[in-house]
């Protein structure tokens, strides 16, 4: 008689998510094969394509499953800022500053490094965006709250493409004059 293990279908895909987010962070959107996820989840090729027909399929999970986690963190931010103007703006910003890995492994490495290298997962980013700032309309509909955005980027890109040893203080004051810029003008 064989072995009969219990079925986890979502465990299992959640594993096969949380595998190719940790290779993608480590090796690129490119080192995510069927084969490395599969191995890294120990489950077979068959067993990942069960739960993912196709290698897009299960990149198309993985930045859904890493934006799903981004609007849980700017959710909170944003219900626990007391000013409303400027407020998802600024859980943006303290999104991408992550204090010492500022970038890197965290959610927004894996995913800025997914749609930075894939068409279809950044027009996946751009959707997602480009509903957050319609939901946020009516607080963040502002050239200087998008100068803001724009710069936390731009700041994010700049450190992972240069030279590595940026300095925690320099990151930490950028930070705080990007969230000051925030509160002008009320």
């Amino acid at each position: 008689m064989g072995y009969n293990r219990k079925k986890q279908p979502e465990q299992v895909q959640r594993a096969l998510l949380e595998c190719a987010a940790k290779i993608a962070a480590d090796q690129g959107i490119s080192g995510v094969t069927v084969q490395a996820v599969a191995d890294s989840a120990g489950v077979t090729k068959g067993g990942l394509f069960h739960h993912f027909p196709s290698k897009q399929a299960l990149l198309d999970g993985m930045v859904d499953a890493l934006l799903e986690k981004l609007d849980v963190e700017i959710d909170s931010s944003i219900a626990e800022d007391s000013v409303p103007h400027g407020s998802f703006t600024r859980a943006y910003v303290k999104s991408v500053f992550v204090g010492k890995a500022f970038g890197f492994e965290t959610p927004w490495s894996t995913l800025f490094m997914a749609v930075i290298s894939d068409p279809i997962l950044r027009s996946r980013w751009a959707e997602w965006f480009g509903k957050r700032l319609e939901r946020h309309k009516a607080t963040d509909d502002d050239e200087t709250l998008h100068v803001v955005r724009l710069a936390a980027d731009g700041a994010w890109l700049s450190y992972v493409t240069a030279d590595a040893g940026t300095a925690e203080l320099e990151l930490d004051r950028l930070k705080e004059h990007l969230l000051a810029l925030t509160q002008k003008g009320l």
